[in-house]
């Protein structure tokens, strides 16, 4: 039987909750700024291969293209020594809610204390964008253990929790 999943969103009301965490530990942090879907299709397989991010996997080319090409995606890489050691996408809404599309750090640079800084790269990003009024995210419990709490540490509060139980 399939783990039930339970999801928990999270959100930052202002830049003034970020609880930064500066230390970037070697960690180079680069906005990909030409838009190139291969490359949002190989991070997110790279990053999500071992948290069964699965969902977009099977998209047709042309759709990761259209969904690369949105103006309001930005994609961030992490560089450690010159390997892509992690990225975050940011979608900024309409409605001035950026989400935090997807965020994560490759299996090799877990554990290493860079998601701490890379989720502080991401949160300044989200609030750099001038319409942004509110930064949010989901993550769940089959992602990393420690995904929620760094969440929590740099200041996210939890606003709704969903179970497909």
């Amino acid at each position: 039987m399939a783990e039930a999943v339970t999801t928990y969103y999270l959100e930052m009301t202002s830049p003034s909750d970020l609880k930064d965490k500066p230390d970037s530990k070697g960690l180079n942090v680069i906005e990909a700024e030409i838009d190139e879907f291969r490359l949002n299709k190989f991070l997110y397989e790279y990053v999500g291969g071992p948290w069964q991010w699965k969902d977009k996997l099977s998209l047709p080319d042309s759709a990761w293209a259209e969904y690369v090409s949105n103006p309001n995606l930005r994609t961030w890489v992490a560089y450690f020594k010159g390997a892509i050691a992690g990225y975050f996408e940011l979608h900024a809404e309409d409605d001035g809610n950026t989400e935090i599309m997807y965020f994560g750090l490759a299996e090799a640079f877990i554990g290493k204390g860079f998601g701490g800084y890379l989720l502080s790269q991401a949160i300044q990003s989200a609030w750099s964008i001038p319409s942004t009024k509110r930064v949010w995210v989901h993550t769940c419990n089959l992602d990393h253990e420690s995904a929620l709490n760094n969440y929590r540490a740099r200041g996210f509060t939890l606003c709704k929790t969903e179970s497909d139980t």
